[in-house]
């Protein structure tokens, strides 16, 4: 390992932009990475797209951010050097980073290919590595990390368009397995068509799943249907379609994080239905117990998902052309983005062209 002057020294120079403060003002930031250790991919970051959580982080809404904060976990670039026991990947390589770079390795959850349920899962951004340094994230020009918590792109997947799925695409994936909605024939609502929502009608369907989105938002069913390939679309506010759909779901994807109520997403339940709430409301939702009772129905959570099937979801991705709906913008624009996010004016993920784009800026 050398002492610790001599990993000051092999340490790599890095730019990025960063939050200084609860303004969430992003600006320009030099930093350094960790050198390259033997078990760490080093590579150069292409794109990294601008996740809803990002917002949170940079402005402290969740009340655990520590500044200067580099934001971006949705990372995908290029291997530019491994480690000598690095085994999975080669420089050249197309990789992406997610939500993690850490866990104990050890617990049952680790054991079990579900790192993202570590109580000491390490956040890409914002965290602390285990070497006692504040992770920061993608909205940078270099990554470095533990080759267990990179994900191989597969070539037929654009870059740009690949990098939301590595959180938007496994945070909707992942509940779709495990709570059996992905069976051919099952009917799933998804509630709400942002950048979770419209990856969730695109996974449904290549799973062979009847999708019903529902929106408050009239004017987006014809996208819904005709660009996003959903079956049906119900307007949340409008009671007399609800009523018409009553006890036709078997599940419920629900991807909003503005307050709203359960009562008539549990309505469209079958028996033994279930809810699966994606989305962190900044204050708790009402959960209403008697339609839970009558109908053995189930409200339930889902966050991410391990490395294992995280892979597995790209590679599913890949096979069936899955990519999400983006739209690509320079690093000096991210203010605007992140203003315009706030508004849901995106369709429906920004992704910052970092490669072309952050070098430009790094004189400053």
């Amino acid at each position: 390992m050398g002492t610790v002057e001599e990993q000051k020294v092999q340490q790599k120079k890095a730019f990025g932009w960063a939050a200084r403060d609860t303004s969430g003002f992003l600006s320009p930031f030099n930093f350094s990475r960790r050198a390259t250790g033997e078990k760490d991919v080093t590579f150069k970051v292409v794109y990294c797209g601008i996740c809803h959580s990002d917002l949170h982080m940079i402005k402290n809404e969740w009340g655990v951010s520590t500044y200067p904060l580099v934001p971006g976990h949705e990372i995908v670039g290029v291997v530019t050097e491994i480690g000598s026991k690095v085994e999975k990947f080669k420089v050249g390589d197309r990789v992406g980073v997610g939500c993690m770079v850490g866990s104990c390795r050890s617990c049952d959850s680790c054991a079990n290919n579900l790192e993202n349920y570590c109580p000491k899962m390490i956040l890409t951004y914002g965290g602390t590595y285990y070497d006692g340094t504040t992770t920061y994230g993608g909205y940078s020009d270099i990554v470095v990390a533990d080759e267990h918590f990179i994900v191989r792109i597969p070539d037929n997947l654009p870059l740009d368009a690949a990098a939301p799925l590595l959180c938007a695409g496994i945070t909707v994936y992942s509940p779709l397995r495990y709570y059996g909605l992905d069976k051919p024939g099952m009917h799933v609502g998804v509630v709400g068509l942002g950048g979770l929502g419209h990856v969730a009608v695109k996974f449904a369907k290549a799973m062979g799943v009847k999708v019903t989105v529902i929106s408050t938002s009239p004017n987006k069913k014809k996208e819904a249907i005709e660009h996003l390939g959903a079956d049906s679309f119900l307007v949340s506010r409008n009671q007399d379609e609800m009523q018409a759909a009553m006890s036709t779901m078997d599940g419920i994807i629900d991807t909003v994080s503005a307050q709203h109520p359960l009562m008539p997403l549990m309505g469209l339940l079958k028996s033994h239905g279930k809810i699966v709430l994606l989305g962190v409301s900044e204050k708790p939702l009402e959960l209403p117990v008697f339609p839970l009772l009558v109908g053995r129905k189930i409200v339930g959570g889902s966050a991410i998902g391990g490395m294992k099937e995280t892979q597995e979801m790209i590679n599913f991705a890949a096979k069936h052309n899955i990519t999400a709906d983006i739209e690509v913008i320079p690093i000096d624009y991210v203010n605007t983005a992140i203003e315009r996010l706030v508004k849901a004016d995106v369709r429906y993920r920004f992704v910052i062209d970092i490669a072309n784009t952050m070098k430009s800026s790094s004189s400053s």
